[in-house]
This record gives structure tokens, sequence and C-alpha cells, in this order.
């Protein structure tokens, strides 16, 4: 499993509607998207949920590496990057992926909180409690998932989650979910990832 995300801050009079509709228009292309776990369509808009800017910022979990590069160097990435600007694109091994007690439910919001893994920790045991923390974001009332990944580069812990209302029960930086495709979803592998 491997996780990715991109975020494009926009101005703060940007007309949020643009990206809905672009989401509505081109989001199906990842549908059947050969090793995309899922992808969520996110979004951040100043004043809601606390956010202090405009923001798109989709999050991926890939099955395989060969279906992100595939999106990356030959997919529908390269619109984006012509639209948009190329992105930063942040990528995380992944550590841990539950799914959640509202699995079956539609995800309305996504929370996803960043931290250091701090110098000197011991990794087995930082990492264990990382796991542990996934499954339990996911036993959560209204959790359709949650999943931890760890860059190593700049020994980062990401953690996200989906959640079937807009209160959702994590710390962290709130996105609407306009959308999500998710062709390989049930294939992603459960609990920890070594």
């Amino acid at each position: 499993m491997h996780a990715m995300q991109y975020e494009l801050t926009l101005p703060a009079d940007y007309d949020m509607d643009i990206i809905r509709g672009r989401v509505s228009r081109v989001g199906h292309l990842l549908d059947d998207w050969d090793g995309l776990g899922f992808k969520t369509y996110l979004i951040r808009e100043r004043g809601v949920h606390g956010s202090p800017v405009n923001q798109y910022a989709p999050f991926y979990l890939w099955n395989t590496v060969d279906g992100m590069n595939t999106f990356l160097w030959t997919g529908p990435f390269q619109g984006l990057a012509d639209d948009f600007g190329r992105p930063v694109v942040r990528q995380w091994t992944g550590l841990a992926y539950e799914e959640g007690a509202a699995a079956g439910s539609p995800a309305v919001v996504a929370v996803r909180s960043r931290e250091r893994v701090p110098d000197g920790a011991e990794l087995s045991e930082t990492m264990a409690d990382v796991v542990r923390e996934t499954g339990r974001l996911a036993a959560a009332d209204g959790a359709v998932l949650a999943a931890a990944a760890v860059d190593t580069h700049g020994w980062e812990v990401v953690r996200f989650s989906l959640w079937d209302h807009e209160a959702p029960k994590a710390p962290g930086e709130v996105f609407q979910v306009l959308r999500m495709s998710a062709p390989g979803r049930e294939r992603l592998p459960r609990g920890r990832q070594w």
C-alpha cells in the first residue's frame, strides 16, 4: 500500500464551484484505474470546518506502485498539471489500513493529520502505536475507513480517515469529500503493512 496526496492552495476569493465542476466532469476517469485502491476528491473551503484556505487536495491509497506511476506519467495527472501547474506530490509508505464501522456508508468528510516521528523514538514501538491508533479510529462511530503511512525521508506519519458525518472523531485538518473512486478498495491489505 502506498499513500499519495497533492495540494493546490487557491486564492481566498476562488470560486470552489469550479473545482466541484471539474470533479463532476473528470472524476469518473479513475473509477476503474488499475492499481488504485481509492482516490478521494477533497476540498477545503476558507471558513468551513475551520479552514484558513481554499484548497483542492485529493488523497490516494494505491495497491500498486505501477498503477500510481501510470497515473503520474501517462494519466490524468497531466491534465491537472496543465490547468494548475505541477504540484508537489507527497508520497508515504503504508503502515496500516482498516475498514471502518461505517464502511458501507458514503464519506462526507476526511481528516488528515501529519506528525513528525520524534528523534530518538523506538521505531518499532512508535509504528505499533500508529497501527493501534488506526484500528481505534476505524472502530469509532461513523468511521468509513482509516489509514496511516510514513515518509521516511522526513520521518513524518500521516493519518487519514473518512467519516459519514460532519463531526469526525479524529484530530486534524477536515476536508469535504466531493467524490470517491474506489476500484481496488476491497483489495487494500487490512491491518499492519509489515
